[in-house]
């Protein structure tokens, strides 16, 4: 009996025929030393990876700079592992005021009082200054360098005035930058606009018409992935003397915490997540039916890039994919929603993203681009007419999409994967 499919609180038999089932995709069990999520963050700090231990590389006197992911990532729980790297700093004679903490907002927007306190914890943030890197603000902006793919590197220059720069947060497959973590808390946690700009840009194809670039997926965390390759020059140019990086389980507990490197602690963190979620398939399937998951990972369409993108790893070409996800709040995103639903044609929708990019627009560009290659069929509380001219096909429920699926491929049921926690797990081919 197939896994159901979750969409929302409600969830969906998946109503096919055994033989036509060829691989029903899970998470990989991975044992884990068990400790508590503070265990875990002082076991990292205490086994650096290629590095000298931190309170060995800072002294009294340095002036320290914590980089922080913004409230969008509350899931790396950095209320735990920020008071013990603050702790390590101040076992190493780091003072309270040479301590500056960066919330790496990229292009997001500022954050209250609150959202830092729970971010930081309120002992924290009494102690040690916080503030916001803000991405349009040139006059705390400082040019390092241009990447040789051309993307000129402005960078917080409260971050660069610091002796020593630590970076932290949390690792998880991410579909433009392959793993997210590392040197995304430089670009474009910390990075002038012009410089993510460019940077996101590299997505798309050189030239107009061109299209996205299927180098720039979850998992491709090599030079054949441009946006990462230009990601690692530009964090190289900040020089990080260290890096925290967490990974969490479904529940988003601390389950691992790498330090050290900030190449390659954060390369370890990506193998774990690798091994865990990275979930062997035997076939590319004419039918692909994915669920982000349920409640809350389908609250809206802009989270269910994770599931698209997880599921194109598998569908044959010209093939279908199914996507649960209730999306009880919509879209999620005015650029996803506009991208989708405010263009009727692909070169104009490329055109408006080339101008304006921003990760909400491209993922809506990512979900229209794969409705003209593939059937798409999302089982939403969303409505037809919201998707506008977009080829992407709305119902209400599984089954509706398994009888749509059979009226658009000459009325037979097809050969189907399914990814019953497609947000999270990635087919891969060995």
């Amino acid at each position: 009996m197939a896994e159901a499919m979750k969409c929302g609180e409600q969830e969906f038999e998946v109503h096919l025929p055994q033989e036509l089932i060829a691989a029903e995709l899970e998470p990989n069990q991975v044992d884990l030393p068990q400790r508590t999520p503070a265990e875990h963050i002082r076991w990292a700090l205490d086994h650096p990876i290629d590095s000298a231990p931190l309170k060995e590389l800072v002294k009294a006197g340095d002036k320290v700079c914590v980089v922080i992911s913004d409230v969008t990532r509350r899931w790396q729980s950095p209320e735990t592992y920020i008071p013990i790297l603050i702790a390590e700093l101040e076992s190493a004679g780091v003072r309270d005021e040479d301590m500056l903490i960066i919330s790496a907002t990229g292009t997001h927007r500022q954050q209250t009082p609150e959202e830092h306190m729970g971010l930081v914890t309120k002992a924290v943030y009494d102690r040690i200054e916080l503030v916001d890197h803000v991405c349009t603000d040139q006059e705390n902006l400082t040019y390092v360098g241009t990447t040789t793919r051309g993307t000129p590197v402005w960078l917080d220059k409260r971050a660069l005035a610091c002796d020593k720069i630590i970076l932290t947060g949390g690792v998880v497959y991410h579909f433009m930058a392959g793993f997210g973590g590392g040197r995304k808390s430089v670009l474009p946690g910390i990075a002038g606009r012009e410089t993510i700009m460019k940077n996101h840009n590299l997505a798309l194809n050189p030239g107009i018409g061109s299209g996205s670039n299927p180098n720039v997926r979850s998992a491709n965390m090599n030079e054949t992935n441009p946006v990462h390759a230009d990601m690692m020059e530009a964090c190289s140019m900040a020089n990080p003397t260290f890096l925290v990086n967490v990974v969490v389980n479904d529940n988003q507990e601390i389950i691992a915490a790498f330090a050290g490197n900030w190449v390659t602690a954060h390369r370890a963190a990506c193998d774990l997540v690798d091994r865990m979620y990275g979930v062997p398939a035997r076939e590319k399937t004419p039918l692909v039916i994915a669920s982000a998951g349920g409640y809350p990972k389908d609250l809206n369409f802009y989270q269910t890039i994770k599931t698209l993108s997880n599921a194109l790893e598998v569908v044959a070409d010209g093939g279908t994919i199914i996507l649960v996800t209730k999306s009880q709040e919509g879209f999620g995103n005015a650029d996803t929603q506009r991208q989708i639903a405010g263009f009727p044609t692909m070169l104009e929708r490329e055109k408006d993203l080339r101008e304006n990019f921003s990760i909400g627009a491209f993922i809506g560009y990512l979900f229209a681009e794969s409705a003209e290659k593939y059937h798409v069929i999302a089982v939403t509380g969303m409505d037809q007419k919201d998707f506008g001219p977009s080829k992407i096909h709305v119902v209400k429920t599984l089954d509706e999409a398994l009888a749509l699926s059979r009226e658009l491929n000459g009325g037979k049921d097809l050969r189907a994967t399914l990814m019953p926690h497609g947000a999270n797990t990635l087919p891969k081919f060995q």
